[in-house]
């Protein structure tokens, strides 16, 4: 049995959502953030990261969402939730995960977490008034060259759809409008519809 741990309103949702639409046998654990459960020794011993997510497998602990998509994926191929027999297919795929991971959830994390990478208050009010502009060009760049519609891939839903929006759940917050984004907004809207997605954030709110 799978054991996965997610956050509630991080980017642990879109292997919360993969795990599902995988309708696969797996236990979720929420790890409370507020509290800084994140970082106590039950969870260190889990993940020494003190990060979310992790996945559990009988190989051992998986941790970093495109590592984790990436797995769900090629576990569990009747799924359909990447083209795994075509490297280069499944390349364009951990192509788009790996730049949401390592520039869009970056320049959000400029936000809440800038003591990762300055301590003067200055350069960490700095890095707040970027967010904005760096999340809007990064949406930007989806909507203009990276999105080929319906879905991210175009019309096989992958595992990059569950990430892109939950990336899009940022957004607001981040200072960027998605009604400026036509196609990305539409593709949360049929995100929206999946009940994969429903279940998923209906147990996460509970």
């Amino acid at each position: 049995m799978l054991e996965f741990y997610y956050g509630v309103g991080t980017c642990a949702l879109a292997s919360h959502i993969a795990l599902e639409e995988a309708g696969v046998q797996y236990n979720a654990h929420r790890v409370d953030m507020k509290a800084n459960q994140q970082n106590s020794p039950e969870y260190l011993a889990i993940n020494p990261k003190g990060r979310v997510p992790a996945l559990v497998t009988d190989q051992g602990v998986l941790t970093e969402t495109p590592a984790i998509l990436a797995y769900i994926a090629q576990t569990f191929p009747k799924a359909n939730l990447a083209p795994v027999n075509d490297p280069f297919a499944f390349a364009q795929v951990q192509s788009f995960n790996s730049y949401l991971c390592s520039s869009v959830h970056i320049a959000h994390s400029h936000k809440g977490r800038g003591a990762r990478w300055a301590s003067e208050e200055s350069s960490l009010e700095d890095m707040k008034r970027k967010v904005p502009e760096n999340m809007r060009a990064c949406v930007a760049m989806i909507e203009q060259n990276m999105l080929r519609g319906p879905w991210v891939m175009g019309e096989a839903y992958t595992v990059c759809d569950p990430y892109l929006f939950t990336i899009g759940n940022w957004a607001k917050a981040d200072g960027v409008d998605l009604a400026e984004f036509p196609k990305v907004s539409a593709h949360r809207e049929r995100m929206k519809e999946r009940p994969a997605v429903q279940k998923v954030l209906d147990r996460e709110k509970a």
